[in-house]
């Protein structure tokens, strides 16, 4: 089992490569940056691929027995114990028109499951940090998800009501919708910011990445919220999530699933 002083280490630089890669995105941010269209039609510019290259190079010189997973140049090392799980720029499309809530998102899982994240949101200057058993840190105090107890008075977010639609949950939706309080498109891990913070109650995605999801879930979790698949299953890979403050948990699984 590694110590908590090691874990508190990895927690420590995965916040150094989060800082320094949201650095790079803001020598290109609102700057008219081109964008190319990868295969799956998602932006990508050169502010991605040099983030997750310095990331990367940065892991390499100081942990070379790990796995890298990131989202622009594919897994290294497949089935070592640790693997950093890397999204240099969440919410491209938000970066190339100039929109301040896109964020870099660097992950740890240990032995299959996500025990560090860190999110910078680089243009407002958002900063968290997580690690397994130790808090959720929100630029330098503790962060904690809100009392919020009514999903009458949540706050509901999500990236892109569209995608319900194409991911077939257009209906789940429209019943959280009709339950909540409160809803808002601020998306991407942003959303997922404002749920750890204490500033939303809820944030789902019908559509996800491992590497979307790899930083949020210890940040949401240690701040005392729950990420989980929309049946209610902790993890990153189910390819969807959904997190809350914990104690709307079971009212909003409820609601998506319409019992």
């Amino acid at each position: 089992m590694m110590a908590s002083e090691s874990l508190a280490a990895l927690r420590e630089f995965a916040a150094e490569l989060a800082w320094l890669a949201g650095k790079l995105t803001l020598r290109y941010f609102q700057t008219g940056v081109a964008a190319d269209y990868k295969s799956d039609e998602s932006p990508v510019t050169i502010a991605d691929r040099e983030s997750e290259r310095l990331m990367r190079q940065l892991i390499e010189q100081h942990y070379p027995q790990h796995s890298i997973l990131g989202e622009e140049e594919g897994e290294t090392r497949p089935g070592a114990a640790h693997r950093w799980i890397l999204d240099p720029i969440d919410g491209t499309k938000a970066f190339v028109r100039g929109v301040p809530l896109y964020g870099v998102l660097v992950g740890l899982e240990r032995d299959g499951e996500p025990v560090v994240g860190a999110v910078n949101i680089p243009a407002i200057g958002d900063f968290l940090t997580a690690a397994k058993g130790q808090g959720c840190q929100w630029n330098g105090r503790p962060a904690r998800v809100s009392p919020v107890s009514r999903l009458s008075e949540a706050l509901v977010l999500c990236t892109e009501v569209s995608g319900m639609r194409i991911a077939g949950r257009e209906a789940a939706y429209g019943r959280l919708v009709a339950a909540s309080g409160q809803q808002r498109g601020w998306s991407d891990c942003y959303g997922y910011v404002l749920v750890a913070t204490g500033r939303a109650e809820v944030m789902l995605d019908p559509i996800m990445n491992a590497w979307d999801c790899a930083a949020l879930a210890p940040v949401v979790t240690e701040a005392g919220g729950t990420f989980t698949d929309w049946t209610g299953v902790p993890g990153i890979h189910a390819g969807e999530a959904v997190a809350t403050n914990g104690l709307l948990r079971d009212a909003v699984l409820r609601t998506l699933a319409g019992s």
